[in-house]
């Protein structure tokens, strides 16, 4: 059985169906969307959801021991942080190109091997640029 989509219907006083149609009109989203994403917040918690006014989220926390905390939760990261990561991003991305440039000469050599198995490969006929060999 496939997931199928139930209608569920309930009354509200006139009051907070419009404080329902502010909070969907502030989020440029329709009325249906404020309630899916209410109800897939109470399924994914276990039902432990509790729906408040931002304001009064920051007025809990500004009081409290928390004072600092603020709604939605942020965490500040150093911009030396982020830098390094970008860098090491990069960094990354450059061993990636080296390492496909690796394996394809390595095929290539492979396939030259392939074909000449009888024939004596030269030294002089591998490609002059590059300065990556070893001889064992």
């Amino acid at each position: 059985m496939g997931n199928k989509n139930k209608t569920i219907s309930f009354r509200v006083n006139e009051d907070a169906f419009e404080a329902l149609q502010d909070i969907a009109a502030e989020r440029d989203i329709s009325l249906s969307a404020v309630f899916r994403d209410y109800v897939d917040q109470l399924v994914e918690h276990d039902g432990q959801v509790v729906v408040v006014p931002e304001d009064d989220v920051s007025r809990e926390n500004s009081g409290g021991e928390d004072g600092d905390i603020s709604f939605p939760p942020t965490i500040e990261v150093p911009k030396s942080f982020i830098r390094e990561h970008e860098r090491l991003e990069l960094e990354a991305g450059h061993l990636r190109e080296q390492l496909d440039e690796y394996k394809s000469y390595v095929t290539e050599l492979q396939d030259r091997l392939e074909d000449e198995e009888n024939e004596v490969l030269l030294l002089d006929e591998l490609d002059e640029n590059d300065d990556s060999y070893q001889l064992r």
